[in-house]
């Protein structure tokens, strides 16, 4: 259903515009003097206004900002467009609007979409220049507009919060909660002033890892006044969100990368159009039901796979075992030890095409090495199908070695470049995937390893940053990034087509490239490289506030050397995420492999609840040091909930504010062999009572099987 809606005329008062589903929806007005803005968000059958600015905000050569400032929003375009037209339509349960404006030469065409039974809408802004002119475009925000109630209250950030995420190489997705009213916002007292601040809280990234620093996503929340919003810029490049107050409120906006932070700047001819990247911003009246219904939102836009439902559990001989020195000697007893305990893919990484010893510099042709394998890899690959699992191996396909012959074999237009020469970062050149050399190569590699192999399974890696981009054939260094990050995904795109059931896991040094351009494609996310099994706790807790939990692939690698509890504490890690699993299991003893075939039993069982799941954190949010950690998944049955312990404190306590007053059943999950936990619940403050053993490292999976309270009681009853 389409329905078209003209330009209202002279005589027609200010319109507005109520767009959405019942779960959420935007109200947009505008007249002939202002810009279409969003006035309120209707959530939970309630109205709540918020803060107007312009919706689309585009700065460029010849329009900058109104008043001067480094913002995305308050920019000089995004004042003087007016509406000309807008479209509804609803398709498979697929709500869209597009607004079309206009300033002068620029016609900026706004594109929302929500479904059915998701509380998130995600936007982009198209621009075509319809003028005879040149427009030089400097940032285009993907989504602008207020979160505040410029009514509710003398200070409009008052008990709004902020949280957001840091991410390093083995230290992946440290969040924190932040006041908004703090040192980030200080009282300015810019009312005096007659103008809106010029500053604002942002978080960028300038090259194509694009969480190696801050992450593209986070959530604002009042709990006053039960609105929490969560959002996600899905790029696998540069990137830039915005926090601002102005004098009557404040602001979030999104958008790809710009001119300030990442050289980008991009020229419109006459009839050119250019699309913003998408951004996704999900409503919940706290954080949440907003990550929940982020969480909704990741599962209703991946490309659909077989994979997204099975989710096999996958052993990988990387971590903590060969650390990419792989040979026909070490990985036999490796695949008759993981076939045994139950694992359903089998993948040889790191160092299977190297000859020399020192790989790192030369790899780029992808072929099997010889003296690694004197049978051939075949050999090797035929024991992983014998014994019933999924081959699959480690490639890094958009890198190529200063050593390799593959170097001097492909044009010097395939690489990134910089002034004619090619980009070289940590002894490798970075293919430039707009050129049709490169892409050719890649499909080559890809489908010739397929053929010969029957693989099923790819590790994906990417283990360096090439910098701000490439000035080859593009209107910046920016520019062409931009080109070849989308040219990326029409490569995997083109090559899931080809093979549609090859699963591939996305992986870069750990989590470096985690956003929801790769992960909308891709089946899975190594969450880390970190090889410390005491801190990767914070680590796998915290993935699913930026991934789905059944992507989140934080690595379970037990070792012969490890006691009882350490073991566990590594096998629960993995458990509530897409299984992912290393260790030296053929040199482990009997009951060792048993403990870790015991836990890929129990992955199995879970998998298809936690491919329903929703995540919360009965700790908080965990801290990078913290000695009690717990990442909880919600379910139609109840909740799953990993705890793990890392100090001296024997005992903690769980909230689960959404089983108040039920009656709650506590049952182990994993491990069955180890001394179960002591946990009392109490139904009257939704809290769980957990009491450790003697091991001050140690975990537990638990389940909390709920049931309706007896009529005549009102506390739940406690489960040892």
């Amino acid at each position: 259903m389409t329905t078209m809606h003209p330009a209202p005329t002279d005589a027609a008062p200010a319109p507005r515009l109520a767009w959405g589903t019942d779960l959420v929806a935007l109200t947009f007005q505008w007249d002939d003097d202002a810009p279409v803005v969003c006035a309120a968000i209707r959530l939970a059958g309630r109205d709540l206004p918020i803060h107007r600015i312009p919706f689309v905000e585009v700065l460029t050569a010849d329009a900058g900002h109104r008043p001067a400032s480094g913002r995305l929003a308050h920019t000089e375009l995004g004042l003087r467009m007016r509406y000309v037209d807008h479209t509804e339509t609803v398709r498979d349960g697929v709500h869209t609007l597009v607004i079309r404006q206009r300033s002068g030469d620029l016609e900026a065409t706004l594109t929302l979409t929500t479904r059915e039974g998701v509380a998130a809408i995600s936007s982009t802004v198209a621009l075509t220049n319809v003028g005879t002119g040149r427009v030089a475009l400097r940032s285009v925000a993907s989504w602008a507009a207020g979160f505040t109630d410029p009514g509710a209250t003398d200070d409009a950030f008052a008990g709004w919060e902020r949280l957001t995420g840091e991410s390093d190489w083995l230290g992946e997705g440290r969040w924190t909660r932040t006041p908004l009213r703090g040192p980030d916002f200080v009282p300015l007292a810019e009312h005096l002033t007659g103008h809106n601040p010029r500053g604002a809280l942002t978080a960028v990234s300038t090259g194509t890892w694009s969480t190696a620093k801050a992450l593209p996503t986070g959530v604002l929340e009042s709990r006053t006044t039960g609105l929490a919003l969560a959002w996600q810029i899905e790029h696998n490049g540069a990137w830039r969100w915005e926090i601002g107050e102005d004098t009557a409120g404040g602001y979030l906006a999104l958008a790809g990368p710009t001119d300030a932070d990442a050289a980008w700047t991009h020229v419109l001819e006459p009839a050119d159009s250019f699309t913003s990247l998408p951004a996704t911003v999900a409503f919940a009246p706290d954080a949440t039901g907003a990550v929940s219904a982020m969480t909704d939102h990741r599962r209703a836009t991946r490309r659909p796979h077989p994979d997204n439902a099975a989710m096999p559990v996958v052993f990988n001989d990387y971590m903590n075992t060969l650390d990419g020195d792989p040979t026909t000697e070490k990985l036999l007893p490796l695949i008759r030890a993981a076939a045994e305990v139950g694992a359903e893919v089998f993948c040889i990484d790191a160092g299977w095409y190297d000859d020399s010893g020192h790989w790192w510099d030369s790899v780029g042709e992808w072929m099997p090495s010889t003296t690694r394998f004197p049978g051939g890899l075949v050999e090797v690959i035929d024991a992983i199908h014998a014994e019933g699992m999924v081959a699959g191996l480690w490639l890094e396909p958009e890198v190529v070695g200063i050593r390799s012959p593959l170097a001097d074999r492909l044009p010097a237009e395939a690489f990134l470049q910089r002034h004619g020469q090619r980009v070289v970062e940590h002894d490798r050149f970075h293919l430039d995937l707009r050129h049709p050399a490169a892409r050719a190569h890649l499909d080559g590699v890809v489908d010739r390893l397929v053929a010969d192999f029957g693989l099923g399974f790819f590790k994906m890696d990417y283990n360096i940053n090439p910098g701000p981009g490439t000035d080859r054939d593009a209107d910046s260094v920016g520019d062409g990034l931009l080109g070849h990050n989308r040219a990326v995904l029409d490569w995997l795109d083109g090559v899931l087509d080809r093979h549609p059931t090859l699963v591939i896991e996305n992986c870069s040094s750990g989590a470096m490239r985690m956003d929801y351009a790769m992960l909308s494609r891709l089946a899975m996310q190594s969450t880390s490289d970190q090889q410390d099994f005491r801190k990767y706790p914070p680590i796998a807790a915290a993935a699913p506030m930026a991934i789905l939990p059944e992507q989140a692939a934080s690595w379970a690698y037990p070792q012969p050397e490890m006691d009882a509890e350490e073991s566990a504490f590594c096998l629960v890690t993995g458990l509530l995420g897409r299984f992912y699993v290393s260790g030296h299991l053929n040199r482990m003893t009997r009951a060792q492999r048993h403990r870790v075939a015991e836990a890929i039993t129990v992955a199995k069982e879970l998998r298809a609840e936690i491919a329903g799941s929703h995540p919360h954190w009965p700790l908080g949010l965990p801290g990078w040091d913290d000695p009690w950690i717990a990442l909880a998944l919600r379910g139609s049955e109840g909740d799953l909930v990993s705890v793990w312990r890392r100090g001296d404190d024997a005992s903690v306590t769980l909230s689960f504010p959404h089983l108040v007053g039920r009656d709650v059943e506590v049952t182990p999950v994993f491990p069955l062999d180890l001394p179960t936990w002591r946990t009392e619940w109490d139904a009257a403050t939704g809290t769980l009572h957990v009491r450790a053993g003697d091991a001050r490292i140690s975990a537990r999976t638990l389940r909390l099987s709920t049931r309706p309270a007896p009529v005549d009681e009102g506390f739940g009853t406690g489960s040892d």
